[in-house]
């Protein structure tokens, strides 16, 4: 007869569950971790229908409880990234190469997009320089952006329609995993790279260059810098180096005093302002300083009729879609998660990509291009106090005053201003702290993290990128195939069982081999635990024979294996039958719930017996301690083993 402790304690050997079961359980799981709806249960239905508007409309959510109290701080902060969003948007345009008024554009309608789906109060959306330069080099192998502009501006809206479709997807989908495989190593090399290649791109402007290299490499750009050497403009250079001086020693001063965060941001603005001056009142023109030219004020046509879905065309736009609405996801979600934890927050990535991917069918159907959320601009909301997304909002409406009455006045914006601007902000995203740490810290990602950066910066963007996430699955896969294994011991005077390499003072037990298996069990390395466990079996049976007894039971500890298919088990039958035909009997410990269902719908626990399952190693070791013969008698505390 047992007792009810006795029966608490036994392995649970229910029937199977049901494939819907299953199938519930592991979507539910794959797709709605975080359980979004939690909140619905046991609430009336006029309240669900509210919850849902606010869950998916999270203006809904936040706008009913707007105070002036909040208004009065998110009114700075919108002040402020606007004063860096309008030189910035002028400049990155400029990197995409497309006309200023577009840049201008993208920090007007999408943050108005942003405010109504964003889930994040902290993010303050616009252009990035990364996609830009990679918008340039995709869509100008399709169409040149000086030769034939109106095809290639309505190339850069097609791609930026097809960025807005793939992220919208992911987020609807809840596919976000896809993002967790850029790795944080791959961004922080692919940015480096992408910032140096930048840089070097603004050599042409900051140099006073006429003829330049098509191509983005390294060594195609130094190459034409040496050979055009005799066209430098010094006029140009000494401007340049002054703005950027200036601009790196606002970076200082923020950097020196938090609280003075203004003076970077608002170091962009002065630098075109004094730049225009300059420009207006030295006639900057007649002395080789190029500038900006015509802005027209005003709101733009629609540029839903200008999408391009000619097949001719269609491969570079989905290209540079798919490749910038990636790194734009991973970058802006990775920056609200990280200010969102400073507030203990939480942001969910799958509402955010379809913000995002909104914010970007609605751009490309109003004249903008790429939008995210850039460090920078949110790094300035943060510390400008907002409080809601309306800084999003109030930055729309400077950049619609700025389009309706100012744009003109930026038509002075010197080149060189804009290559110092872009040149000042691309020399932060060169995170050689981070690189030194990874190498410290792990050999693997440093070497993910630099074949990012120098894939990017020699050979082009998009195989640097593939190069860094393809050496990054290469490491996924080797965690898979070949899992931790390890031999386990008792610590003396207690129950616990652990890693005997881990601690060397723990001893085994005497015609008992116990190994803990560290992942689940399936065919990518079936084979590999097979051979694994045979091996641990004969070198431990090796010494025990040395020591006059043999090794009688072998207990494969199931707690860490989440999961097991079909060639898993076979791999166990394979396992048990050499065992057997060694002496050695296969004991299972803890198996899990979705391990124990294959276990017993594959009839493995009927081959084994239920009498060869325990809950606990210990469970193991004291029913079966009696059993265990040798031809020598063993002290039962065991032997010490290093």
């Amino acid at each position: 007869m047992t007792t009810g402790t006795e029966e608490s304690r036994s392995v649970n050997f229910g029937p199977p569950r049901s494939f819907r079961t299953v199938l519930k359980s592991k979507v539910k799981e794959t797709l709605f971790p975080d359980d979004p709806f939690h909140l619905l249960k046991n609430e009336p239905l006029g309240h669900r229908f509210l919850k849902t508007l606010q869950y998916f409309i999270p203006i809904c959510e936040w706008l009913p409880k707007y105070s002036l109290s909040f208004f009065k701080y998110d009114l700075l902060a919108g002040i402020t990234i606007a004063s860096l969003a309008i030189p910035q948007a002028i400049s990155y345009a400029n990197l995409a190469k497309i006309p200023p008024v577009i840049g201008l554009y993208s920090s007007f309608v999408p943050p108005l997009v942003y405010a109504i789906f964003g889930s994040s109060k902290h993010l303050a959306v616009g252009t990035v320089a990364a996609c830009s330069l990679l918008i340039a080099e995709t869509i100008g192998e399709l169409a040149s952006p000086t030769t034939n502009q109106e095809l290639y501006i309505s190339l850069v809206f097609t791609a930026t329609l097809f960025s807005g479709l793939f992220q919208t997807a992911l987020g609807i989908l809840r596919l976000g995993i896809l993002v967790d495989f850029l790795a944080h190593s791959t961004i922080t090399g692919f940015m480096g790279g992408t910032a140096v290649l930048i840089c070097l791109q603004q050599m042409k402007g900051l140099l006073g260059l006429k003829h330049f290299t098509k191509s983005t490499g390294v060594v195609d750009v130094l190459k034409a810098i040496h050979e055009n050497r005799h066209e430098f403009n010094w006029k140009r250079v000494v401007i340049g180096v002054m703005f950027l001086i200036f601009l790196q020693f606002t970076r200082f001063v923020k950097k020196k005093k938090p609280k003075l965060f203004w003076v970077s941001a608002i170091g962009p603005m002065a630098v075109v302002v004094a730049g225009c001056l300059f420009a207006y009142f030295a006639h900057a023109e007649k002395h080789g300083i190029a500038i900006v030219g015509p802005l027209k004020k005003g709101i733009n046509e629609p540029s839903i009729n200008r999408l391009i879905f000619d097949p001719k065309y269609i491969y570079g736009p989905i290209k540079a879609g798919i490749i910038t609405g990636l790194i734009a996801l991973a970058e802006g979600i990775a920056i609200g998660r990280s200010f969102a934890i400073s507030t203990n927050e939480q942001i969910d990535g799958n509402k955010e990509m379809v913000a995002y991917g909104l914010m970007n069918i609605v751009g490309s159907m109003t004249s903008c291009y790429l939008t995210t959320g850039p460090f920078s601009k949110t790094a300035v909301n943060v510390n400008a106090g907002c409080k809601t997304p309306m800084s999003n909002v109030v930055q729309s409406v400077c950049m619609l005053m700025v389009l309706l009455f100012l744009a003109p006045l930026f038509s002075y914006t010197p080149q060189v201003a804009l290559s110092a601007i872009i040149i000042s902000a691309m020399l932060g995203l060169i995170k050689y702290k981070k690189a030194y740490y990874l190498f410290k810290t792990d050999k693997f990602d440093f070497i993910i993290c630099m074949s990012a950066f120098f894939g990017v910066s020699f050979i082009s963007m998009d195989m640097g990128l593939m190069i860094s996430v393809g050496l990054a699955l290469v490491r996924a896969l080797l965690y898979i195939a070949r899992p931790a294994t390890c031999k386990l011991g008792n610590i003396p005077n207690s129950k616990l069982y652990r890693d005997m390499e881990q601690y060397p003072g723990t001893t085994t037990i005497p015609g008992f081999l116990i190994l803990q298996i560290g992942s689940p069990i399936y065919f990518a390395n079936a084979n590999y635990m097979k051979e694994r466990i045979l091996r641990w079996a004969r070198d431990e049976n090796e010494l025990a024979m040395a020591l006059e007894y043999s090794v009688e039971f072998v207990l494969l500890d199931f707690g860490a294996v989440t999961a097991i298919d079909t060639t898993g088990v076979e791999s166990l039958h394979e396992v048990q039958r050499n065992l057997e035909c060694k002496g050695m009997k296969m004991i299972i410990i803890n198996p899990r719930i979705d391990v124990m269902d294959k276990l017993m719908v594959t009839k493995f626990i009927d081959k084994i017996g239920k009498d060869a399952v325990f809950l606990s190693n210990e469970d193991a070791i004291e029913a079966l301690r009696f059993s265990v013969q040798g031809s020598k008698q063993v002290n039962e505390e065991g032997l010490k083993r290093s």
